[in-house]
């Protein structure tokens, strides 16, 4: 996907872009090509961006390590905000209010819609990956090697106490 000039959206028919995709994105491992249609539109002091987007990814399970595959969906609309004072030097560390934590973007620069693609199906991966929530085994454990390890950094120090205790 190509990275769209945010002031010739304003030269576009309705000031919007909209396209179609079937790609693979950098970042983002998949097993089918990411498909979707994502429109952006110039709203004078905002861009409106909306998507729909399908792909499959495989994923490790946390319980029992096997692979599957899970179809991830993106169905989003958001709202970015245009500010021209983004390059401003800021102090390294200063107190941040709610109202600037709108993400933001300099209006005479560049919409990058594969990045943005990326980051909402990170945001659409599971925190917990569990293959089959009811039927997931997890990790297969010997009952029968009962014998604890004893790591070879500590075998001297498990001398001694032997040693101590007789």
């Amino acid at each position: 996907m190509d990275r769209i000039f945010i002031p010739r959206l304003l030269k576009a028919p309705q000031q919007q872009e909209q396209f179609a995709f079937a790609e693979t994105l950098a970042d983002l491992e998949t097993l089918t090509p990411v498909r979707g249609e994502m429109a952006i539109a110039h709203r004078q002091t905002y861009l409106e961006v909306t998507a729909q987007a399908e792909t499959i990814v495989t994923l490790t399970c946390d319980r029992c390590l096997q692979h599957y595959n899970i179809r991830l969906t993106v169905d989003r609309t958001e709202l970015i905000w245009l500010q021209s004072n983004l390059g401003e030097d800021l102090p390294a560390e200063r107190e941040v209010s709610l109202e600037d934590l709108d993400e933001s973007l300099d209006p005479h620069g560049y919409f990058e819609p594969e990045t943005w693609l990326y980051e909402q199906f990170c945001l659409e991966m599971p925190l917990r990956k569990v293959c089959d929530p009811q039927r997931c085994p997890g990790a297969e454990t010997n009952p029968d090697d009962a014998t604890p390890q004893i790591d070879a950094r500590w075998a001297k120090l498990a001398d001694l106490k032997q040693q101590l205790s007789s």
